[in-house]
């Protein structure tokens, strides 16, 4: 018995000490770049299904999303991920025109923000209404286990 607590100390320990080496390799710079592009990817006119389900690889399944001054609450639900496959699915394909720019980014211990500049043009789903975007965002992204936990996007 003593030996297989010894055992299952020294597992423990190295189980421990991987999990830290891994998050200090995690490449912050591309995971960044990688998920600009994915969501880009979902607003641009031509997006199908398949850029949709790049983008969500990027999140857990338990994703907490807020939208201020839209929505405040930052919840981490346990179909948080299939929740804004239903809402971007409706909203996908309905730009004619859109273009972001990433104008700044960083990182920390497990959160990365970005900045970005968003022109986007098309029709309204709900109103027929041609709408014409032109803002500003800011956006924290919580990490776990390379992966987006929560996301908090500020936008004007």
């Amino acid at each position: 018995m003593k030996k297989l607590l010894s055992i299952l100390c020294v597992l423990s320990v190295l189980v421990s000490i991987n999990s830290f080496a891994s998050e200090d390799n995690f490449d912050y710079e591309k995971f960044t770049n990688d998920y600009f592009a994915a969501w880009t990817n979902v607003q641009k006119p031509n997006a199908n299904k398949e850029d949709l389900e790049r983008y969500l690889s990027f999140l857990t399944d338990d994703v907490g999303y807020q939208h201020l001054p839209y929505s405040n609450d930052d919840s981490r639900e346990p179909n948080g991920k299939d929740g804004m496959r239903k809402g971007m699915t409706y909203y996908l394909g309905i730009h004619t025109e859109y273009a972001a720019k990433l104008t700044n980014h960083a990182h920390g211990h497990n959160v990365i923000m970005i900045e970005f500049d968003t022109l986007a043009k098309g029709i309204h789903p709900d109103n027929g209404q041609l709408m014409t975007l032109n803002y500003h965002s800011f956006e924290v992204l919580e990490i776990e286990n390379g992966k987006v936990s929560v996301i908090r996007h500020y936008s004007e």
